[in-house]
């Protein structure tokens, strides 16, 4: 049975931030899903704000690196999607009352 929990995987993932933004993929709503199975492997569903982003492949690495700083993670595979696409509905509502939207 694994320890990773995936409750450990979205707090990692809090430290990667949208460079642009300055806020950090959590809160923004851009991870769709995190599955973590009974070998410690970790499945991250993600998207960005357009499918413009040119900072895409950075923030994706930066999210995989994250979580394999994690200690007894096995593999990581973090995958991008732009389907449904994002929206501003899914940024945290704390955050959004922050930003006015």
């Amino acid at each position: 049975m694994g320890k990773i929990t995936e409750e450990m995987v979205y707090n990692k993932l809090k430290e990667v931030i949208d460079f642009e933004i300055g806020l950090d993929v959590v809160s923004l709503g851009l991870v769709y899903e995190v599955k973590v199975d009974e070998n410690d492997n970790v499945y991250v569903l993600m998207t960005m704000t357009t499918p413009m982003c040119p900072l895409a492949g950075l923030i994706l690495q930066d999210a995989e690196t994250k979580l394999r700083e994690i200690e007894g993670i096995n593999d990581v595979k973090v995958e991008l999607t732009f389907d449904p696409p994002w929206t501003p509905d899914r940024v945290d509502p704390s955050v959004r009352a922050q930003l006015g939207i």
